[in-house]
């Protein structure tokens, strides 16, 4: 008898533990879900899964470009930005994969604005949203120029990088060159083969020779909290978008910990209006800092790509993954039965780590632990898979891993709204 449930492909580099929640929220709602990924990743503990298939190293891109072409799925989703890269090249380059990755991703248009922050800033202040003031960083003159005409604190970026390691925030011209010299710097051949033996990324070699120079750019510190959105999207128009707040953050520029479900619909339409101009399909995320003197959203990037929320049901509002097994079984996206309560939820394994269990929200909080799949529970109480490696041991023995302290952006017991919240800076 024929499968007729969709089929699903997640491919990631990075072991973050995202793909694998989406991963069973998929097989929930009726998909055949397959994985490309590393040695050692959590979607390997997720049951149900129809295949898995080993992500190269230094043959990555063509590991990549066999595997949706022997067997093609209905719809790509990439769980990292250096999938979205490899996407786009594999698009430039192959014509008879087109329509698979533009159903996956998108319309090819909106390539060159997701994959510079830049571009992708100046798109949404033409479509009239919210953004800090931003400008591209190419010599010292320019940051020069931005401190004579800026006397607030700023923000320095570079594209190509996630989860905060490419983000420095300055307090003076002499901070900001410090960090424009190291942000551009372009990854040496010994460091992409760090990355690839030691942190076991199997897209480091080809990201150094494929991604070329670094943009960078400096944009205004907004003082407020972070706020994230995701959306699913087919051709341009949004089926699902969740919103939330960041109550807890791994540092002040690191991933949520703890979050707070809101409905804004300023936030919302910001989703809507990008989607549209960007032709968007499948996972987006946007990020957003709501600025404590007024209490208005600023757009400080977008991520084209599945992130923390797309596994999560909200009453009224389902998951990101029920509405795109919905779409693509042609199907209404249904209301959950039994919806996440409301109030903040502590994310897995994120919020119980050594360091973020000290949070006071943490017991107030909905626990997102995924205990129908035990073997997935107990790998994510672990190190990640590479740090528990002998090379990897030896390594950071003598280089010992910074970790930065957790960030509380709401008072614990507080009501929702009320004065006692507050932003930290």
């Amino acid at each position: 008898m024929t499968d007729r449930r969709p089929s699903v492909l997640l491919v990631a580099a990075k072991r973050w533990h995202s793909s694998a929640r989406l991963a069973m929220a998929l097989i929930r709602n009726g998909c055949r879900v397959s994985a490309m990924c590393p040695a050692g990743h959590p979607l390997g503990f997720v049951s149900g899964m129809d295949y898995i298939r080993r992500y190269g190293g230094i043959r990555s891109f063509s590991t990549l470009r066999r595997c949706v072409s022997e067997r093609p799925p209905d719809v790509v989703i990439p769980c990292d930005d250096g999938i979205v890269a490899q996407l786009h090249a594999l698009h430039r380059q192959e014509p008879r994969l087109r329509d698979l990755i533009e159903r996956s991703i998108g319309s090819p248009h909106g390539y060159s604005i997701v994959s510079s922050r830049y571009q992708l800033l100046n798109t949404a202040e033409i479509l009239g949203i919210r953004v800090p003031k931003t400008v591209r960083v190419r010599s010292a003159q320019d940051l020069v120029a931005w401190h004579q005409d800026n006397d607030c604190s700023s923000v320095l970026k570079v594209d190509g990088e996630s989860g905060g390691n490419g983000v420095r925030i300055s307090r003076s011209l002499e901070e900001s060159l410090a960090a424009w010299r190291e942000l551009s710097m372009r990854p040496t051949a010994a460091q992409a083969w760090k990355r690839l033996a030691i942190d076991r990324h199997p897209l480091a070699t080809w990201m150094r020779s494929n991604l070329g120079d670094r943009e960078v750019t400096i944009q205004k510190f907004i003082v407020g909290r972070p706020a994230n959105s995701m959306l699913v999207s087919r051709q341009g128009a949004v089926l699902s978008q969740a919103t939330v707040l960041v109550v807890a953050s791994d540092g002040p520029t690191g991933a949520a910990t703890i979050i707070r479900y809101v409905n804004d619909r300023r936030m919302a339409q910001a989703g809507e209006l990008l989607a549209a101009k960007l032709g968007s399909s499948g996972f987006y995320g946007l990020d957003f800092v709501i600025e404590t003197e007024t209490g208005n959203p600023y757009l400080i990037e977008l991520n084209p790509r599945c992130t923390q929320l797309g596994h999560l049901g909200f009453a009224g509002n389902g998951s990101l993954a029920g509405a795109l097994a919905a779409d693509l079984k042609g199907e209404p996206n249904r209301c959950l039965m039994r919806p996440i309560r409301p109030g903040s939820i502590a994310l897995f394994p994120q919020a119980f780590s050594d360091v973020a269990v000290r949070s006071p929200h943490l017991n107030t909080s909905h626990h997102d632990i995924p205990w129908d799949e035990p073997r997935l529970v107990r790998e994510l109480m672990l190190e990640p898979w590479p740090t528990r490696r002998w090379a990897a041991r030896l390594y950071h023995f003598f280089r010992p891993v910074s970790r930065l302290a957790p960030v509380e952006f709401e008072d614990a017991g507080a009501t929702f709204g009320s004065k006692r919240h507050r932003a930290v800076s």
